[in-house]
């Protein structure tokens, strides 16, 4: 597999995507919020659930959750999560009850199976990663947010460039 292939393929497949710059930022927005936190069985459902609710791009908010939270950065956000967590948190849960966890989600057993570990472990274990979560998410969404809507305004006036100069061109 050519991941220097793939990865341009992504990203054409996410410039391409139809609608006004905002409700596209709102989706990448709400996708990299929900990317960055450690509900990795919820991720797709959530993030179509409330683009949908708020009228924003769901295929901007998969994408940009497929960037942010993907095979690559589980670990990373899961730590990141844990480590934020415990500070802020009267808790402490430990990486290998977590990568423990983490190894079943990954396992492939299936939604039902991820969703009994996760609340057979204690409300501790929710906790402290929900909290590390929320506060490692909403920078990040914030900063992709920014990112995007910056991209895509760009995106849409080079094309509304484009579309000026074809015109003049068919009329002279």
């Amino acid at each position: 597999m050519n991941l220097t292939r793939l990865r341009k393929f992504y990203y054409l497949k996410f410039l391409r995507i139809k609608g006004d710059p905002q409700s596209i930022a709102w989706g990448s927005f709400i996708g990299a919020l929900i990317g960055t936190m450690p509900v990795m069985p919820f991720h797709t459902v959530g993030i179509i659930a409330v683009c949908f609710l708020t009228r924003t791009s769901a295929m901007a908010g998969l994408f940009s959750s497929l960037v942010i939270s993907n095979p690559f950065t589980y670990i990373p956000i899961y730590y990141f999560s844990l480590v934020i967590g415990n500070f802020l948190t009267p808790y402490s849960v430990t990486w290998p009850k977590i990568h423990a966890i983490l190894n079943i989600i990954i396992s492939g057993y299936g939604f039902k199976e991820s969703f009994q570990t996760l609340t057979s472990q204690g409300p501790e274990i929710i906790i402290v990663m929900l909290t590390g979560g929320i506060v490692l998410a909403l920078p990040t969404a914030l900063l992709w947010y920014f990112f995007t809507l910056r991209l895509f305004i760009k995106i849409r006036e080079k094309r509304r460039q484009r579309h000026i100069l074809r015109d003049l061109k068919k009329k002279s």
